[in-house]
């Protein structure tokens, strides 16, 4: 049997801020060994994963999560060392109790439970990264293809990202929206702010590329999701003087966009509009964006009805079934199967005293528990 407060802070102990692993693999990887799953560790750049699977016959049911953690700022500021995983008062402490190495834990004393009991009428798996909370890039992603790649069926997945509000169980995410980053730069001429016409003013240019971006609404939502959202994140033009116009000005933006766009439309978006502004400009103008994924959808059905039931049968409450929030490593899994996320409370997620009641997590492996029995008996 596994306990998961006390593997929780195991891997709390292990500070594996990204890119760094600390260890933390190691743990989880004997845990699980130890319940019969065979383990493979899937290294990208330096960036360690970890796909484990107990059983071979379908359906596969698959847990997601990141073993990689954010800095803890000034350690200064904790009222316990941010790695040293303390239980004060019935409250775990730590960096990543909440986001999410306790529900790692949680799901794995949960699987142990399942395997004991006879309960797993097909197989479990895991699909840890260690490059969640980084960019990304050699993590869950290249992990995904090649599972595709290699024939790996996997049927469902819940991913412990913390989705709950205010209380746990209070809200599943069943999808959500894409995420996009845009940098334009305009470039004109610099010169003397007495002689404006010797010049070109590149700021000018820019205010009114984002006034024009910001004055469209984007739309008024979609099916299961709020609507899209445009914010300007960075405005620079860097100029040591008071008398020169400068030479170049730059902005960052985000948009957060639901099912009504693409990555690609909204690119190409912003890109007319730009060049829109600045037809009649001198100088250059120039927007280069990262989709950080796109919006998805897990369209409601037995597998979030069971989800859902299982929080209902142990915590007592109907969750939300929500889209809301940024974004998780669930656009990547929803290429290999329908994926829904349940987790703790994400109130104090990348703060300081990051903390989770070992009373939750209790509540949360139960939950998980009721999820698998759930599962088994209706695939």
């Amino acid at each position: 049997m596994i306990d998961a407060v006390e593997l929780t802070r195991d891997l709390i102990r292990r500070p594996s801020v990204t890119p760094a692993d600390a260890g933390a693999m190691d743990v989880l990887q004997a845990a699980l060994a130890g319940l019969g799953f065979a383990c493979r560790r899937m290294k990208f750049g330096d960036i360690e994963n970890l796909y484990a699977r107990y059983g071979t016959a379908r359906p596969n049911l698959c847990f997601a999560g990141h073993t990689d953690v954010v800095p803890p700022g000034d350690d200064a500021a904790w009222t316990q060392d941010p790695f040293a995983a303390e239980v004060v008062e019935g409250v775990l402490v730590g960096r990543g109790a909440v986001d999410m190495k306790s529900a790692i834990a949680a799901f794995a004393a949960a699987a142990a439970q399942a395997i004991a009991g006879g309960k797993v009428k097909g197989s479990i798996s895991f699909l840890i990264t260690g490059d969640e909370e980084g960019a990304a890039v050699h993590g869950t992603r290249p992990v995904v293809e090649t599972l595709l790649a290699e024939g790996e069926a996997v049927d469902h997945c819940v991913v412990g990202e913390p989705t709950a509000a205010a209380v746990f169980g209070d809200m599943i995410k069943i999808g959500r929206r894409g995420s996009l980053n845009a940098d334009i730069t305009v470039k004109g001429v610099q010169g003397h702010v007495a002689y404006p016409h010797r010049a070109a003013n590149p700021i000018p240019v820019l205010v009114a590329i984002l006034a024009r971006l910001q004055a469209a609404p984007l739309d008024d939502g979609y099916p299961e999701f709020q609507p899209s959202n445009l914010e300007v994140t960075r405005l620079e033009a860097p100029n040591p003087a008071t008398n020169m116009i400068p030479v170049a000005a730059a902005a960052r933006l985000n948009i957060r966009f639901n099912p009504t766009h693409t990555g690609a439309s909204l690119v190409s978006w912003i890109e007319s509009e730009a060049a829109a502004v600045a037809k009649d400009f001198p100088g250059q103008v120039t927007v280069t964006a990262q989709i950080s994924g796109e919006a998805f959808l897990t369209e409601r059905s037995a597998f979030t009805d069971l989800a859902a039931a299982a929080v209902r049968d142990v915590a007592g409450r109907d969750p939300e079934l929500s889209t809301t929030g940024g974004t998780s490593d669930a656009r990547f899994i929803r290429a290999l199967c329908p994926v829904l996320e349940l987790g703790l409370v994400g109130t104090t997620m990348h703060a300081v005293d990051e903390r989770v009641p070992v009373a939750e997590v209790r509540q949360m492996q139960a939950v998980y528990e009721r999820l698998i029995e759930r599962y088994f008996a209706a695939f």
